[in-house]
């Protein structure tokens, strides 16, 4: 628990323009958020009471579009200090940021621009304007201006007061013209913390983005649990580089921040993660598998190069790392020679080869979206390092049950958080329960459709059993959905009806779950194929007809044009082609003509394996 921090509230009752205000009086001189720009070399930073003066500038500008109070306004930008401030700013009128992710298909952001009904939306530059602009004159949306932050030529004005176009530095300046302190006070301190603090959008069955409501309240008392469950230096910093959609950086780059009066760092490229890491030394890291994947490559790469008797050094210090790592993991205090010796070879090994990669100040290390693959958790043990592995959903606002440095289980999601009840259901699907479960789904005419039933348990769709000392074990989905090892949901429903668009594909199933890409097995149309080939003047079988060069090329055009329709974590990057046709006898569908998805991916094991192996 942080222990500087004053609460200038009871927990429950707690808004972010209230810690923020607590951070300008209590923290103002302390680095609040720094970010790199390509214009200068080294990182700018503003202090906590600079970034407050800034929050109440932009939210002036924000007002002067007229944002008001329970608006959604749509944010689609990388990870730099517009996104950050301006999510801040809109808070303290008591609008709603929202924020799109940057690889969404147009489809999707049509859908979000419609159902949220938002008026503005801040945008990147062109590549993102691109994809908005045609929304100005969708007659099914409400929006009516685009704010530009790298703006060149949009048709903008001076004053952002006419036109369908406002760049930011207008806003930004006007911003600073208008603000009147007490009338920012007097907004600001109208929140609630039942009010809506943001919507997250994340993909639904249908494949259509579901719009959770997450509160003040939701997040402030994740918040002060989470902060209850990890044990972190004073005022420590972040390094912030997964987009803003997704709830595991909202909570971690923006909100756990404000609550600890914490240093982000913000990296607008993901493929200067390490680089920033080695840099900055940080004493907490949080990635996706994949990311540790990564990382763990990084480092192995580095590893065979050594010559080879201090690679044998590396692994002896290992070995005795993971070691002390078991007896903690039972709870046990590590035999005095095991820790004598971990601690010599943590000086002498581990702690100067962590140090190349910016990892040797680590004291919260932690991984969430997807599962972690063991020989990943394996590798870092070895070095010292435990991934404290976690669980949750946008709808428990991200952490529901997570690991920690005094109770872990290797390959569990942990204990609950302070306040919430892990339950199982009959056919082993978990429940959750608590104030920190979000408040509801959006509907299209604002309302809310309340997420939990009336006993309050929330059905998360995934599978799972609680051992006898309450750690939580996941063993499968309810749902179909797909986590990538980058965190990401897909819902392969709608990858697989865009695949069969085509008539040559009469059956699809998309896999990788727990992959860094999507592949596919592809069916050919036993109907339409044939009649396909003869167009083409080719003969032969379907077996024939799934071999041909001609037909390949064909389904390869297929598989490009459906990407072009999705977003990045969506496409399928390969795929295998079958010539027999998928039914209830043979076992891969249901009598109902569903696929039965375990049975299809055991069926074809090999062919899927070797899609990512090619």
């Amino acid at each position: 628990m942080t222990t500087i921090l004053r609460l200038p509230g009871e927990p429950g009752e707690l808004t972010l323009p209230a810690l923020l205000s607590r951070n300008a009086e209590d923290h103002g001189e302390l680095p609040a958020l720094s970010w790199c720009d390509a214009e200068t070399t080294g990182w700018h930073t503003l202090s906590w009471a600079e970034v407050r003066d800034r929050v109440a500038e932009l939210a002036a500008g924000y007002r002067s579009l007229g944002v008001r109070r329970g608006e959604i306004v749509l944010l689609m930008m990388g990870n730099r200090p517009e996104h950050w401030l301006s999510d801040l700013a809109l808070v303290h009128l008591g609008a709603v940021p929202v924020t799109v992710y940057g690889t969404a298909a147009p489809e999707q952001i049509a859908h979000i621009a419609r159902h949220s009904r938002a008026k503005i939306a801040v945008l990147e530059g062109a590549r993102e304007l691109a994809r908005w602009e045609p929304l100005l004159d969708d007659t099914a949306a409400r929006l009516e201006k685009l704010v530009i932050i790298e703006s060149d030529d949009t048709g903008s004005d001076d004053t952002g007061e006419t036109g369908k176009h406002e760049t930011y530095a207008a806003l930004a300046g006007r911003g600073a013209e208008l603000h009147d302190p007490r009338a920012f006070e007097a907004t600001w301190r109208q929140a609630d913390a039942g009010d809506t603090l943001t919507v997250v959008y994340t993909s639904g069955t249908t494949g259509d983005p579901k719009g959770v409501v997450v509160s003040h309240r939701n997040v402030l008392l994740n918040a002060l649990a989470l902060d209850g469950a990890v044990e972190l230096p004073d005022h420590v910093e972040h390094l912030c580089y997964l987009p803003f959609a997704h709830i595991a950086e909202r909570m971690l780059g923006i909100y756990l921040p404000v609550f600890r009066a914490s240093h982000v760092y913000l990296c607008a490229d993901p493929a200067m993660v390490a680089a920033t890491a080695r840099e900055l030394r940080p004493a907490q890291f949080f990635g996706v598998p994949r990311v540790w994947e990564k990382l763990a490559a990084a480092i192995r790469a580095l590893l065979a190069q050594l010559p080879e008797d201090r690679r044998a050094a590396v692994e002896a210090a290992a070995e005795t790392a993971r070691g002390q790592v078991e007896f903690r993991e039972r709870g046990q205090r590590p035999p005095e020679r095991l820790a004598d010796a971990y601690a010599e070879a943590k000086a002498g090994v581990l702690d100067p080869l962590l140090a190349r990669a910016g990892f040797d100040r680590l004291v919260w290390t932690a991984s969430a979206s997807a599962p972690m693959p063991p020989d990943v958790v394996r590798f870092w043990a070895g070095l010292g390092i435990v991934i404290m592995d976690a669980w949750g959903l946008t709808e428990t606002v991200g952490v529901a049950t997570t690991n920690s440095p005094g109770a872990f289980r290797l390959g569990s999601v942990g204990r609950p958080l302070d306040g919430l009840e892990v339950r199982t259901a009959e056919d082993g699907e978990i429940e959750v329960r608590g104030r920190t479960v979000c408040e509801g789904y959006l509907r299209a005419d604002g309302s809310v459709e309340p997420a939990a039933g009336a006993d309050g348990w929330f059905a998360t769709g995934d599978i799972g059993r609680v051992d006898e000392d309450g750690f939580l074990w996941l063993t499968d989905r309810k749902k179909e959905m797909i986590v990538t090892s980058t965190g990401k949901n897909v819902s392969p429903a709608l990858v697989e009806n865009t695949l069969k668009e085509h008539p040559l594909i009469g059956q699809a199933l998309v896999y990788g779950d727990g992959r860094s890409y999507l592949v596919a097995l592809l069916v050919l149309d036993p109907e339409l194929a044939p009649a396909w080939a003869a167009q083409q003047g080719i003969e032969g079988t379907l077996r024939e007809l799934a071999g041909h060069p001609a037909v390949h090329e064909e389904i390869e055009r297929a598989v490009s044009a459906a990407n072009t329709r999705l977003n990045r974590t969506e496409q399928v990057k390969r795929f295998s082609l079958l010539s027999e046709e998928w039914g209830p006898e043979s076992g891969e569908l249901t009598p109902s003509l569903k696929l039965r998805r375990k049975f299809i991916s055991d069926k074809y094991r090999q062919k899927l394996d070797g899609l990512y192996h090619l």
